[in-house]
């Protein structure tokens, strides 16, 4: 039911605008009408292209958030366990962290070329470190009690990680998970609109040179789609898992 509500809002903003443009009798190059936009979707959803599209911006974005947000973890388990070396790597993650990912992209280009490897990189900097700020700030959060039982029980750096940091931060680090896919996503498409041409952002660029507002606008939609249906499939994952952030995830 809380489903169908959130959708009363764009529903009624598309017929407005289904509206606007007939009884307008707009032609435009820029805009398209809704019913034009859902029937270029229903069109290229037929596409093998389309297909291979998604998959290209998907598997580049999820390679890149993969590593990302393994480096992430690690690093920020690393600073929040030893408090000298994330002092020491205060300055320069501080740095690099303000960095828009889109700003690497010269850089990785004459590092990387064109191809999966660019929209990899560029994804796995953007994700990384608001990964690393919440491990970090989770490990950090730590209820000190549960060290002192690890110094108790003698326990080695990764036997500690193991059994007592990684069950303690294990539902923040799934928060930062979703943040973090929710910014590959945006990335990814972003170098591809910007440089890269493969993927989803290549087709959008494509229909927009090509002056075909519906098929951009079918583009955009199904970004917009595949953006809501990871979130909504990894805040259901969250639920299962650990059902008592229940109440702070909705």
């Amino acid at each position: 039911m809380t489903a169908l509500k959130g959708l009363a809002l764009p529903v009624a903003l598309l017929v407005l605008w289904q509206l606007a443009v007939v009884l307008s009798g707009m032609q435009s190059d820029t805009i398209a009408a809704p019913d034009a936009i859902f029937a270029a979707l229903g069109r290229a959803l037929t596409e093998p292209a389309f297909w291979a599209d998604t998959g290209d911006t998907l598997a580049a974005g999820g390679m890149g958030l993969a590593l990302g947000f393994g480096l992430g973890t690690l690093s920020g388990v690393l600073f929040g366990l030893i408090p000298p070396v994330g002092r020491v790597m205060r300055v320069t993650v501080e740095l690099l962290r303000p960095l828009p990912a889109i700003a690497i992209l010269p850089i990785a280009l004459l590092i990387f070329g064109f191809g999966y490897r660019l929209e990899v990189a560029i994804v796995a900097f953007g994700t990384c470190f608001p990964v690393l700020v919440l491990t970090e700030a989770a490990v950090r959060q730590i209820e000190p009690r549960l060290s002192e039982v690890a110094r108790a029980l003698a326990l080695s750096p990764g036997a500690r990680v193991r059994k007592i940091v990684l069950p303690a931060v294990l539902p923040r680090l799934f928060v930062a998970l979703r943040l973090a896919a929710g910014i590959g996503l945006i990335i990814a498409i972003t170098v591809e609109i910007a440089a890269n041409p493969i993927g989803l952002g290549a087709r959008l660029m494509q229909a927009s040179n090509s002056l075909r507002p519906a098929d951009m606008y079918a583009t955009l939609f199904w970004i917009g789609a595949i953006g809501w249906a990871l979130n909504w499939g990894m805040l259901r994952l969250q639920l299962w898992l650990f059902p008592a952030t229940r109440g702070a995830a909705q």
